[in-house]
């Protein structure tokens, strides 16, 4: 069975790597460097592979073709694009990413890129909460002009998922001064029930990522960002993709079984302080 090739959940490729991202789809090899070591040779003639899904905060290179990257992937037979976006960008949550405004922007072309509506899903991820002065600041109530453009752009799904601190980016945080705050369960869920209520109204199919208590919340369901069914029903030839558990993944991940080819070695220049990764903050 070809594979779904994804790029990347390690590091934003598209936005910051983008001549290597040309180079391995132009070469149709990659190596990767694995997170606990060693490397893996992957295959990428379009002949073996199924879908390519790529994940950015900022797909401006690909829509400008930066290195060809646009021309590169067209021998693929599909592509589906998640697109973060959070209304923190330029803030010093997230300082080097696209406002967002710009952002959004970005969307009908992608859609047209992509060929279809249902190949683009916006991730609204995550929700952040912090203290400023003696108030609580948050993201959430820029999920209306988020779910508007979506829906504007013919999209139909999103989605969510609330901050999670992992040890390094509490350390991070601490080292920036930024006072963050983690809602307790039920002060999550009330939120979700907003976003869902929101979600309804542009008729929008709304999914949480990695945290399946949300789920209780009517209109949410869990997500699979990628989604090996979806991806067959989208193929131009209805070909059949892996839709198997992705075992690498947490255990409340719905994605089904794709090959990685960002590398942690690859840090990511946004400087999202909330991020679990390797990114440049300094």
């Amino acid at each position: 069975m070809k594979a779904v090739i994804s790029a990347s959940r390690r590091t934003d490729l598209v936005a910051f790597f983008p001549a290597w991202l040309a180079g391995v789809f132009g070469g149709e090899s990659a190596l990767v460097f694995g997170p606990r070591g060693g490397t893996m040779r992957v295959d990428l003639r379009p002949a073996s592979v199924h879908t390519v899904v790529l994940w950015s905060k900022d797909f401006s290179n690909l829509l400008r073709n930066a290195h060809r990257i646009r021309e590169v992937l067209r021998k693929y037979d599909q592509l589906y694009l998640l697109f973060t976006v959070t209304g923190l960008g330029g803030t010093f949550i997230e300082k080097s990413v696209p406002g967002p405004a710009e952002a959004l922007a970005q969307l009908p072309a992608l859609v047209a890129l992509a060929g279809h509506p249902k190949r683009v899903s916006l991730r609204f991820d995550p929700v952040v909460y912090w203290r400023e002065g003696s108030g609580i600041k948050t993201n959430l109530r820029f999920f209306e002009t988020a779910a508007e453009a979506a829906a504007r752009a013919g999209i139909e799904d999103i989605r969510i998922s609330f901050t999670q601190w992992y040890g390094k980016a509490l350390r991070r945080a601490a080292t920036h001064g930024f006072d963050h705050v983690d809602p307790e369960e039920e002060g999550k869920l009330e939120a979700a029930r907003s976003l869902a209520e929101t979600a309804a109204r542009w008729d929008l199919r709304l999914h949480s990522c990695s945290q399946n208590f949300l789920t209780r919340v009517p209109g949410i369901r869990t997500s699979a960002c990628i989604d090996g069914t979806l991806l067959r029903e989208l193929h131009p030839r209805k070909e059949e993709a892996p839709a198997a558990k992705d075992r690498g993944q947490r255990g409340e991940c719905g994605c089904t079984t794709s090959i990685d080819i960002g590398s942690y070695a690859q840090p990511c220049s946004h400087g999202c302080l909330y991020c679990y990764a390797n990114p440049r903050t300094s």
